[in-house]
């Protein structure tokens, strides 16, 4: 009998019994390396008659070997050279396997007893994971436009495909984003497809139990946009500065980058590129009156275009050149009146304020603005109009000032003599005069109605004498106005002056002691009257 007929006829013998000395399976095995297929029974020593291992790829059961305490016998030329079983224990050891040894491999020891002891496990050659590449159905995508399909191939056994997104896996939804599985590929369909789905780069990773490779990083470019394109400044003064450094830039998310268009009132401005200065507005005649600005971003791939919302200004020249012109001749207060005027050399003066030193002049009583408040005028002019006039000229984009001094002569008002009224033989007199004036006044002294020397406000007695009592006038006079005013002080000039007591207690005092000196006088003279005189007979 062959060996092939006694395995079959040894497998009957034992088909009723029950157990499995093999553990579960399956052993999966990289292509090329050895495996050892265990049994669970033990040391068999020599308690055994014989070993037998077959093989089985679903249809037919082959022989590999059978054992004996003897040794190993009856080798399969399929595996001569490549198996080895262990009479100790019953395990077998299959060396430098091959893509066909995958199948279910049983195994039937027949004791002393003969009772069969069998066990089936089932064993996977796989081979190694290589060459994983993605490959996609189109060069480039629009967004929303484009279905995008990407396929993974792999060579290997038994694998199981990944797709990863960055270093994430990429979300399969089973809508919008499909994965389809094959023996060696996966296919990956991107429905729609989004600027964030590929912006990878994407891997595709295969594996089986023992092993893992995954694909170099793809990248697939997704064009998009423009998306809401926007005008900065969004919203600029109502008047911008002419000449002045001002630009409109425009910006808009898209891939790539879009072409810009500017539009002045509808109009197309001649000019390229996100930024539109004022010097080119300028230098086309734009921005006299306010107007609308918008941007057109346009994507050549997604033949897209968007405009942003407009944006609204005028250019108006800045005010310079502030002028403010008052009157050169001569003002006297209460006679005079003065006119203000306030211009600019180039610009647009839209409002006009005035200034009285620092602080808002108003119009009312002696003052006067004109209609567009160019001009102001003050009529008569008084003392208190003396100042510094500011003009501020005024437009949206600058002010501009100009200053005039004005003077208003008046005066001299009546003047103050100050001075003690009495003094002391001896003593130093000094009468101090003022009188306010514009310009200052001049000053004269006239003594009892006699013009002095004296010609500054301070009149000067060194040493007083009896002779220095009597009326001091000073005059002032002002050259511009022609006037004249006049104050008089009385002086008197004392031998000496009792300290603390009016001129009538001094009297009194004075005429207490004639009095009583006449008294006494009057006695002695009325005693000598009563006084008998002896005869001398």
């Amino acid at each position: 009998m062959d060996l092939k007929s006694f395995v079959v006829l040894f497998f009957l013998i034992g088909c009723g019994v029950e157990g499995n000395i093999l553990p579960s399976g399956p052993v999966d095995v990289v292509l090329g390396r050895n495996v050892t297929l265990q049994t669970v029974v033990g040391n068999l020593g020599t308690d055994f008659i014989v070993i037998t291992w077959s093989y089985s790829d679903g249809h037919d059961l082959d022989p590999i070997a059978t054992a004996t305490p003897t040794g190993m016998k009856n080798v399969n030329d399929r595996y001569v050279g490549r198996v080895t079983i262990n009479v100790t224990n019953g395990y077998l050891t299959l060396s430098a396997l091959r893509a066909e040894d995958s199948g279910d491999y049983s195994i039937s020891i027949i004791p002393q007893s003969f009772t069969p002891l069998t066990g089936e496990i089932k064993v996977r050659v796989l081979e190694p994971v290589s060459d994983v590449l993605i490959k996609s159905s189109v060069p480039e995508a629009v967004e929303l436009n484009d279905t995008v399909t990407l396929t993974c191939s792999a060579k290997g056994s038994f694998l199981k495909f990944t797709w990863i997104n960055g270093s994430v896996p990429l979300k399969v939804d089973g809508r919008r984003i499909t994965a389809k599985e094959e023996e060696l590929k996966s296919v990956l369909t991107i429905y729609n497809v989004l600027r964030s789905d590929l912006i990878g780069p994407i891997f595709c990773s295969a594996a089986n139990k023992l092993e893992t490779e995954k694909s170099a990083p793809f990248n697939l470019t997704v064009h998009y946009g423009p998306d809401e394109v926007k005008i900065s400044p969004s919203k600029p003064a109502q008047y911008i500065r002419a000449h002045s450094d001002f630009n409109l830039t425009c910006s808009a998310v898209s891939s790539p980058a879009p072409s810009f268009l500017w539009f002045y009132n509808e109009e197309q401005v001649k000019t390229e590129g996100r930024i539109l200065s004022l010097n080119i507005i300028e230098k086309l005649g734009y921005g006299k009156k306010e107007g609308q600005y918008t941007c057109s971003a346009s994507n050549d791939k997604t033949k897209r275009s968007v405009r942003s919302a407009p944006v609204t200004f005028g250019i108006m020249e800045p005010i310079s050149g502030a002028k403010l012109v008052g009157p050169t001749s001569v003002l006297i207060a209460g006679n005079s009146s003065a006119n203000l005027s306030c211009s600019a050399e180039s610009g647009a003066v839209k409002t006009r304020a005035w200034l009285k030193n620092g602080k808002p002049l108003s119009a009312g009583g002696r003052v006067t603005f004109s209609g567009d408040m160019s001009s102001v005028a003050v009529a008569p002019v008084q003392k208190e109009d003396n100042g510094k006039y500011t003009c501020q000229l005024i437009n949206p984009v600058n002010t501009e000032q100009a200053v005039f001094n004005m003077v208003v002569h008046y005066g001299p008002e009546t003047p103050v003599v100050e001075g003690r009224d009495a003094v002391e033989v001896e003593d130093l007199v000094t009468l101090v005069c003022s009188a306010l004036s514009s310009p200052p006044a001049n000053y004269t002294w006239k003594f009892n109605g006699t013009l002095t020397k004296e010609q500054s406000n301070t009149f000067t007695i060194d040493r007083a004498v009896y002779s220095d009592s009597g009326t001091y006038t000073c005059e002032a006079s002002n050259a511009i106005t022609g006037k004249k005013s006049a104050s008089t002080h009385t002086l008197s000039v004392k031998e000496e002056l009792v300290e603390g007591l009016s001129d009538g207690a001094i009297a009194g005092i004075v005429i207490g002691v004639l009095v009583a000196l006449a008294a006494a006088i009057a006695v002695v003279f009325y005693c000598r009257q009563k006084v008998p005189v002896e005869s001398p007979y």
